[in-house]
């Protein structure tokens, strides 16, 4: 038993409210269970309740034990002050306030049906993964897709946080802070954060003045990447070093680079070098990007601005000084659609809140047209029953998986609430 499912009998008023009465014997009317804070300080904020014909309003604190009381030295706590009803499970102990008046205690196990302890039983027994597998298979549909929608709203306002900050550290250049979320995905997991360092590194202006000529984007970024700190004979390389070097000094820009990118565990069309490439002629290319792509709720839009390659010479190299077969290094439909999900989408969202406008049916349309993810969650939640289609379902399943089922909040969950209803 834990205190969060007392939490959800109290607020939902899963109790058989005929005849309560207190530990002492007194008759207590529920009017109002209060609102529920989930922060410092009694549970319940402005409860209203009669207690042996008095009306009184005020809070109602929770415990599994009366106990709990001085346990959590709340006697001494101004802040509870105002308890009006100690709501427990089980009665062990009487509770006072400062002044010496007692204060009423409900002992919620002898209100509560057994049918819905069963299933909160249920619910939270030993899992593989998370505590409603067994269950998942038969879920309601109906419910599923409603959660799902704000599950997927509740993703896009956690990355939104990131896209504030760099907004605050750019003075509001919303094609700077594009500049940085795109360079961050491009950098993928293991090279997300260096990348980002790199874009925070080179002021937007300088890409802008820059974007013209492809080569001297590559030296910044390559650079910056600790790319070119070595010496090679290699005469690209040896071109972009001269570049950086002269760039540095025309922008008064720091020398130092922002850390050391990753090769190990990519596939070679990952490697840093062909990432920061395409990076650097995606700005060649598309000018004003994020006037482009703010308003785009077309999939197929989407691939045709990210349409981009490498320099020639990248056709065949991987690496400095290591000839390769030619292959035209195109950005692939599956990592444009990362962008897509990690980048433009949270963009989008963020900007569409800043202005008042209501786009959330179109990022769901743009999303249900997107194959769904492939990563060992998804896989789980396949085996346990529930098959995502596409994008907008699988983003949702991730912020269930990641907010909700690891933390077992299942009693703050549409999944959980409704797997407790009685039948």
């Amino acid at each position: 038993m834990k205190e969060e499912f007392l939490h959800y009998l109290w607020k939902y008023k899963k109790w058989n409210s005929f005849d309560l009465k207190t530990t002492g014997g007194d008759t207590i009317v529920i009017t109002n269970v209060g609102q529920y804070l989930e922060q410092s300080g009694p549970d319940f904020f402005n409860a209203q309740i009669t207690v042996a014909n008095q009306k009184w309003a005020g809070n109602v604190e929770i415990h599994l034990k009366s106990s709990d009381w001085y346990v959590h030295h709340h006697e001494k706590d101004a802040a509870y002050d105002n308890v009006i009803l100690h709501v427990v499970w089980e009665h062990d102990t009487e509770v006072f306030r400062k002044n010496n008046t007692e204060i009423p205690v409900l002992e919620l196990r002898n209100y509560v049906d057994k049918e819905i302890l069963d299933n909160y039983q249920q619910l939270v027994a030993p899992k593989t993964w998370i505590f409603c597998e067994k269950q998942l298979k038969d879920f309601d549909n109906f419910v599923l897709k409603n959660w799902q929608e704000r599950l997927f709203f509740e993703r896009l306002e956690r990355k939104s946080k990131a896209i504030y900050d760099l907004l605050l550290e750019t003075n509001n250049d919303w094609e700077a802070v594009l500049f940085c979320m795109l360079a961050k995905n491009f950098g993928l997991n293991t090279n997300g954060e260096v990348f980002l360092k790199i874009a925070r590194s080179i002021p937007f202006s300088i890409i802008r003045k820059e974007s013209f000529e492809v080569e001297n984007l590559e030296a910044l970024l390559m650079g910056k990447a600790g790319l070119l700190d070595s010496d090679k004979e290699d005469a690209y390389f040896r071109d972009l070093k001269f570049r950086y070097f002269y760039l540095l000094h025309k922008y008064q820009l720091d020398s130092g680079n922002e850390g050391n990118v990753q090769f190990f565990k990519h596939r070679p069309d990952n490697f840093p070098t062909i990432r920061l490439s395409q990076l650097a002629h995606l700005y060649h290319k598309q000018h004003n990007l994020f006037s482009k792509i703010i308003n785009v709720y077309a999939v197929e839009e989407v691939h045709q601005l990210f349409r981009i390659s490498t320099s020639c010479y990248w056709e065949n190299h991987y690496q400095f000084d290591k000839v390769s077969p030619v292959k035209i290094k195109k950005m692939s439909k599956s990592f444009v659609d990362l962008l897509l999900i990690n980048t433009i989408i949270p963009l989008q969202f963020s900007y569409a809140k800043s202005l008042g406008k209501e786009v959330t049916e179109d990022l769901i349309a743009m999303l249900a047209k997107v194959a769904p993810e492939k990563n060992a969650v998804i896989d789980k939640f396949t085996f346990f029953g529930i098959k995502a289609t596409n994008c907008f379902e699988t983003q949702s399943l991730l912020q269930l998986k990641n907010e909700y089922c690891t933390f077992g909040k299942c009693l703050n969950c549409a999944i959980g609430t409704e797997l407790l209803k009685d039948s």
